[in-house]
């Protein structure tokens, strides 16, 4: 996959926390942001998805492309992620596996996922999947999440930063 070291052959050095973005659905505003905030505080940061991504020019950014496959990235990202690094997806299946693992998860309209709201997220989410296969093919449209704003992103950043404050400084 990738000659860089893995965050569990890592894990026993002085490691610095990861981001890792779950990138096929992540908004560009989000990414942008994430981008800011990695160069800024030099933070490993590594965008997965099953489709090329471009990237700016970084030391501390890449992105891997995964094979593509039913939820392909999210079993790299569940692989590579550890207690400490933040995963940023707003895949609950996803989030789920990694907060199970002690690793923060926060969607991009900066919620992050906990121990306690997964199983209400998880459960939520099958409802619907049940709802919509119950229904006849032309009245399966729901709705899906609201539109992206502005005080999503805001709510993103604020989320952020908060997570971002609580990091160790660079040794």
């Amino acid at each position: 996959m990738t000659t860089e070291q893995t965050g569990s052959e890592l894990a026993g050095n002085t490691r610095r926390p990861h981001i890792w973005v779950d990138a096929d659905a992540c908004p560009v505003v989000i990414k942008e942001i994430i981008f800011r905030a990695a160069e800024r505080l030099a933070l490993p940061t590594v965008l997965v998805a099953n489709q090329l991504l471009r990237v700016p020019p970084s030391k501390v950014i890449r992105a891997v492309q995964v094979a593509h496959g039913f939820d392909e990235a999210d079993h790299w990202i569940v692989e590579q992620a550890l207690p400490g690094d933040l995963v940023i997806t707003a895949d609950i299946p996803l989030a789920a596996r990694v907060v199970e693992k002690n690793v923060a998860a926060l969607n991009p309209r900066g919620e992050f996922y906990s121990a306690e709201n997964i199983r209400e997220r998880l459960n939520m989410r099958d409802f619907m999947e049940e709802l919509r296969s119950s229904m006849p093919s032309e009245g399966r449209h729901i709705g899906g999440p609201a539109p992206f704003s502005q005080s999503d992103r805001q709510a993103f950043g604020r989320s952020f930063d908060r997570f971002l404050a609580k990091l160790p400084r660079k040794p």
